[in-house]
Parts: C-alpha cells; sequence; structure tokens
C-alpha cells in the first residue's frame, strides 16, 4: 500500500531530490541545507486534472507545466523544472508509482530544465559515454548489459540527460545505478531472476541494481549507436549522415511529444544542430531469431578502435 515516508533527499541525473515517497533507485545523500533541485511531494490534484484536461487525452501539456494520468494509478504534476506531484488513485502501490517518478516525470523536468532527454542506455567507454538508442524492444538494455559484462560501467538505463558545454561538446550526467532486463535477457546472461525485483507493470521485466558497476562522472558523449531489430541474416553496422541526424535525435528524443506543446522546439533544433556535428552516429541491425548482444558489443568496440586510429592518423 501507499504510505509517505520521512522526506530524504537523493541525487540522480546530477541533481538533488527532495522525496516525502521513497525512492529505494536512487542514490540518497546528505546535503547542508534544505534547497534542492527537484521536490516531490503527494497532493490532490482531481480537481486540477478536470478543470485542465479534454476527453481521450491522458497528457495537458504547457510551457513549464505538465500533467498526465495513469488510469487507476495517479495523476502527476510537473513543474517548472523543480516540482513533481503526485495523486495516487485507489491502492496504487509505491512500486507503480516510482515507476512513473523516475520515467515520464524525470523525463519532463529534464525538459524543462532545457537538458536533452534521450531515451536509450548509456555506457562508458575509455572515457567516453556511447549511447545505445532504438524503438522500444530493441534490446537497448541488453547491449547495454553486453557491455557491463566486458568490466564496462553504466551511465543511464531508459533516460540518458545530455547538455551542452562552452565548447558545444555534448556531456552525459549519469542517472542512477539500476538496469530494467527483460526474462529472456536474464536468462541468457545466466542471471538468476530470483535475486531480482520484477516491475509491477511486467511480470517478465526486472530491476537489476548495477551500483558496482555504475559510473558516477559526467563524460563527454562520443557516439549514438541506433538498435533495430529484424528479419536479417547477419548484425550489420554502418554510418547515419547528415540530416538524418537531426530526424534520428528528435525520434529518440525521451517523450518526444513534449518538445513542440513546451514550446522548446527552436532549443531542441538548436541543440540538435550543435551536437551533430561533435559525436558519430551508426545504424545497427540485428536479427530475430537469435541472441546478438555479446557480437553487437564486440562489433561497436571494433568499430570504435577503427575510428581511433582514423582520428589518430588525421592528427599526425
Amino acid at each position: 500500500m501507499f504510505g509517505i515516508k520521512t522526506k530524504t533527499v537523493y541525487e540522480a541525473y546530477g541533481l538533488t531530490v527532495s522525496s516525502d515517497i521513497a525512492l529505494p533507485e536512487l542514490l540518497p545523500i546528505n546535503i547542508e541545507d534544505d534547497k534542492t533541485d527537484i521536490i516531490i511531494e503527494k497532493a490532490d490534484l482531481h480537481t486540477l486534472w478536470s478543470e485542465h484536461s479534454v476527453p481521450d487525452d491522458d497528457f495537458v501539456i504547457k510551457k513549464d507545466w505538465i500533467m498526465f494520468h495513469v488510469s487507476k494509478t495517479a495523476i502527476f504534476l510537473i513543474q517548472s523544472g523543480n516540482r513533481i506531484e503526485f495523486c495516487p488513485i485507489d491502492a496504487t502501490q509505491e512500486d507503480e508509482i516510482r515507476l512513473y517518478i523516475l520515467g515520464t516525470c524525470m523525463g519532463a523536468i529534464l525538459m524543462q530544465r532545457k537538458i536533452l532527454p534521450i531515451h536509450g542506455s548509456a555506457v562508458a567507454i575509455d572515457g567516453k559515454a556511447y549511447a545505445i538508442v532504438g524503438d522500444s524492444g530493441a534490446g537497448k538494455s541488453t547491449l547495454a548489459s553486453a557491455f557491463l559484462k566486458r568490466g564496462y560501467k553504466l551511465m543511464s538505463d531508459d533516460v540518458i540527460p545530455v547538455t551542452l558545454n562552452n565548447e558545444n561538446v555534448p556531456i552525459v550526467t549519469p542517472s542512477y545505478p539500476q538496469q530494467k532486463l527483460w526474462l529472456e535477457s536474464l536468462n541468457h546472461f545466466e542471471m538468476d531472476s530470483n535475486n531480482y525485483q520484477p516491475l509491477i507493470v511486467r511480470e517478465d521485466k526486472f530491476a537489476v541494481p548495477v551500483q558496482d558497476q555504475f559510473i558516477t562522472e559526467q563524460l563527454p558523449l562520443a557516439g549514438i549507436f541506433e538498435l533495430s531489430k529484424g528479419e536479417y541474416d547477419e548484425i550489420d553496422i554502418k554510418p547515419i549522415q547528415s540530416l538524418q541526424r537531426f530526424y534520428k535525435l528528435y525520434h529518440h528524443t525521451y517523450r518526444n511529444f513534449f518538445i513542440q506543446r513546451s514550446g522548446l522546439m527552436d532549443w531542441h533544433f538548436s541543440t540538435s544542430a550543435k551536437m551533430i556535428k561533435k559525436i558519430e552516429f551508426f545504424q545497427l541491425r540485428r536479427p530475430t531469431n537469435r541472441f546478438t548482444a555479446p557480437d553487437l558489443s564486440e562489433m561497436i568496440l571494433n568499430v570504435l578502435k577503427r575510428e581511433e586510429r582514423v582520428h589518430d592518423y588525421q592528427s599526425t
């Protein structure tokens, strides 16, 4: 059952978060004052939702203000990049509330703060961040897990926060140390599902803590790999060129339907234009009839080595 806990302060996405619902996925921290970047609180949102919602639309999106309704779960309100309110419906479980707070709500918060939320997994390889993106079920988290099996570290799973530094280099900030993996992926990696908590909305998907394989420092984003699956015979990889990169960044922005209705199209275009000049883009294709994550991770590492040799040669 849902219950309010003592307010705790956490860190995620490079931001401090004060919450009166426990968020065990996040890293708890101690701060000297009561000021935090984000406040998460329970509130009665029924009247506000009735005033602003329209039939057959679960979202109300305005500048710096987003509400959404999840049937039989909760109403959520995200404001000005610093506040999340939630209103449980009926006897909603806390686990279900947390899924939306750490997903859609945090994605909205990042966008309101003009931090680009890319939908995917990010791993740290040789001091640089690489994003793995793709449509739902493409295997993003599974491929990231293959890198963890090789000794590399996770930076983010599901929502990747990206900002630009003074030189317009895109920078990835770590989110929190957890992956979400399908039962099939756990079986392939010989991980016992009894050791992990199933997600309340999907009994065949599990929350996998990765504290020992999580990096907490910011790293430059050096490349994006788009993963797609289909009736292919073999895995392959090819570069994504020029204007296609704009489309890919937009398509793989987390909850991209927030952008226009939040008045952020100009910001998103400007940020994308600066990013595509600084990073490499590739598309990975994998067959659906067999498990290919280890082979894909090997292919990516070989591509990165080749790109590094080319860069070194051009620099001499």
